[in-house]
């Protein structure tokens, strides 16, 4: 670790070498002073665990002098002193990591009905109310760009827009395969149904980052409908947007004017891509990584929902939480709190800063 903060160090220094020599050339000027200020919080952290460490060493020394006094004064020295280091360490470490850019963005969250009919539906909707009452506790807002619902409140599909600092850094550990067994309302005999329903979460991409030519792409017009098939319309404003180089397919019908959909729809169509290439980016990395969400089968699943034993168990990091009702409405922090923590220890590994 400390080569990797003497790099940083050697780096904070010549920049302001090169601010010194720039002259009247402001663009490479701002540059530069971006750059450091991005530096600035790790040097300034570094040259803390340095100064600590300077500490620990003089204190280790009198260890061995004569005087018991100064022996004692050493070991005392030596007992303040570890705890600040170690505290330090861990901040320097998660500070190397690399950055994803996108944890601090928008997202689109897409969850879709799998295995299990009018039930997974229901799921679907549940498992929507359990991001709303999430986001309503972090002060996020959430703003529906399309949904298909059925007529007794579920959701074959529902796509939204969740708009707040660091909602891509929380809200990517959640997607997948969620499965719920329960007994339906519809079950007359009591018996245990399961279901599943797959959640995707995409960061929201500006415009300049996915450039979409018009020619590949196909834009479908039609009357928008609503549950159980009426026409909510008398005008053509839903939209389905194909790309044609890869077959996404995206609709919007919920907006009253064919740009408003149009734009959603565009919206969601970048966000898709923009995963596709990042997918293909980790998978070069990581050959034998999962893909996101997965087929949607019973077995395929990052998360359970069991309401007979009020439980809910992470697969992914196998934590049971026996408090179901109040996950249902938003308390899912303990999982993902311990999914952030075992990613980043990962990734510390990966650059070859484990303990």
């Amino acid at each position: 670790m400390l080569d990797k903060l003497k790099g940083v160090e050697d780096r904070y220094d010549e920049i302001n070498r090169f601010l010194l020599e720039v002259g009247d050339d402001y663009q490479r000027a701002t540059e530069l002073s971006i750059e450091r200020a991005e530096l600035e919080p790790l040097v300034s952290k570094a040259r803390q665990y340095r100064h600590f460490l300077a500490r620990r060493e003089e204190a280790e020394e009198l260890q061995h002098a004569e005087d018991e006094e100064m022996r004692s004064l050493a070991e005392a020295e030596i007992l303040e002193i570890e705890p600040q280091l170690g505290k330090l360490e861990a901040e320097l470490k998660s500070m190397l990591l690399p950055t994803d850019r996108r944890d601090q963005r928008n997202v689109i969250v897409e969850i879709r009905a799998g295995t299990g009919g009018d039930e997974a539906a229901l799921f679907a909707a549940d498992l929507f109310r359990m991001y709303n009452r999430y986001a309503e506790m972090r002060n996020w807002t959430i703003e529906v760009l399309s949904a298909n619902e059925i007529g007794i409140g579920g959701y074959k599909e529902i796509i939204f827009l969740v708009k707040g600092r660091g909602a891509y850094s929380r809200l990517k550990y959640e997607s997948g395969v969620h499965r719920v067994q329960r007994v339906p309302a519809t079950e007359s005999q009591g018996r245990i149904h399961t279901s599943t329903a797959t959640v995707a979460v995409l960061a929201e991409v500006d415009e300049v980052e996915v450039e979409i030519p018009e020619s590949d792409i196909r834009l479908d017009v039609y009357k928008s409908a609503g549950a159980g098939g009426q026409n909510v319309q008398k005008n053509a404003t839903a939209v389905r947007i194909t790309h044609l180089p890869t077959g996404i397919v995206v609709q919007c019908q919920d907006e009253r004017s064919q740009l408003q959909n149009r734009l959603r729809a565009m919206s969601i169509l970048r966000a898709r891509l923009y995963e596709l290439e990042e997918e293909k980016r980790r998978l070069a990395l990581e050959e034998d990584r999962r893909s996101q969400v997965g087929t949607g089968e019973r077995a395929e699943k990052i998360r359970t929902y069991n309401y007979p034993q009020s439980r809910v168990t992470d697969h992914r990091i196998n934590l049971s939480n026996y408090n179901l009702p109040a996950v249902m409405e938003g308390a899912i922090d303990e999982f993902i709190d311990e999914l952030a923590t075992r990613a980043e220890a990962e990734r510390l590994a990966a650059i070859g800063l484990e303990n």
